[in-house]
């Protein structure tokens, strides 16, 4: 069954505190979370078990994937593959759309 989710509260809920990730979406296959990262904080993610894809929603900085660096804006997206690890340096605020793919 189709239904809507709200993206923007969490994003305003989440960056008016010190970050973190809220999920919006969960079904079987499908994880769908909003990811608020405020400096100085750091990322503190492990690798997943799970296909990811990032959105930038608004803000800009660098995803570092086991050594390669993708630079990000706000528009931006970018596939993270199951077990990489992988964190987000250089930014001051950054609000992210997260995508993952469950495996069944």
């Amino acid at each position: 069954m189709a239904h809507s989710f709200e993206i923007r509260s969490a994003q305003q809920r989440l960056a008016a505190g010190e970050g973190g990730y809220e999920i919006v979406h969960r079904s079987p296959a499908l994880e769908v979370g909003v990811y608020v990262l405020v400096a100085p904080e750091p990322d503190r993610q492990q690798p997943h078990e799970d296909d990811e894809v990032y959105v930038v929603l608004e803000g800009s900085g660098v995803l570092d994937v086991e050594g390669d660096r993708v630079e990000l804006d706000t528009g931006h997206s970018v596939f993270v593959p199951a077990g990489a690890a992988h964190e987000f340096v250089g930014y001051e605020q950054l609000s992210l759309l997260v995508i993952f793919s469950r495996k069944r």
